[in-house]
């Protein structure tokens, strides 16, 4: 099966990508995880993406497209993949048909997590991370010492783009940018919307919806 999961930053999108990648064995390809590393190790790509990601800003298009055309092209994407962060336009999506298509390959089913803006602020306003990527929340999840890392000790620090002014940008972007594919999946009969709750039940009804549109069902 080949999914999208879109909606706000931080509605969740990669913990169910994570989760349903271990019960189906198909990769949870996401843009964001390919940006940061090559921030981490300031490639020329990760150089180009850094201003826009700190800004709050959307990477251009055409970045995006190379990035996701070469991910999915790998072997372990054949039988299936979860898109978790793209496509975040309907140009980007536009593009992803044709790459699709060029392979004898189609989205099944585009999957909007639906959250409200102030909840995403509160989620990612709170994170924190230290220098290995491990993530804690200074509300659901604080470390077992304030400001260190339960691993190894180092420092946590907030990224750039978990800071509240730059957290309400990207929610600007997301609702006049990305929003308008709900429309476009809607109209093509894959769209499902999932509603908020906690990590399990929000699991159970992504399941459901998957069986029922691989069963050739529309929930909407």
């Amino acid at each position: 099966m080949n999914l999208i999961f879109f909606g706000p930053p931080g509605a969740g999108k990669g913990t169910q990508a994570q989760l349903l990648q271990q019960r189906e064995g198909i990769p949870q390809i996401s843009t964001g995880d390919m940006l940061r590393a090559a921030i981490r190790a300031q490639t020329p790509l990760g150089r180009q993406a850094q201003k826009f990601v700190d800004a709050g800003e959307l990477v251009p298009d055409d970045v995006m497209i190379d990035i996701v055309q070469d991910r999915l092209n790998q072997p372990d994407a054949r039988r299936g993949f979860v898109l978790d962060g793209f496509p975040r336009t309907v140009k980007q999506a536009q593009a992803l048909d044709r790459v699709l298509e060029a392979g004898g390959r189609q989205i099944d089913v585009a999957v909007y997590f639906d959250v409200s803006d102030e909840l995403v602020v509160r989620r990612l306003a709170g994170r924190r991370v230290c220098k290995q990527g491990h993530i804690y929340h200074v509300e659901a999840s604080p470390p077992k010492v304030p400001g260190r890392c339960d691993i190894d000790g180092s420092p946590l620090f907030q990224r750039e783009d978990d800071r509240e002014e730059t957290v309400r940008r990207r929610l600007e972007v997301y609702h006049r940018e990305t929003e308008p594919l709900t429309d476009l999946y809607r109209g093509r009969g894959i769209f499902a919307r999932l509603r908020d709750g906690d990590i399990e039940t929000v699991y159970r009804n992504l399941v459901a919806i998957v069986k029922a549109k691989t069963a050739s069902e529309k929930p909407d």
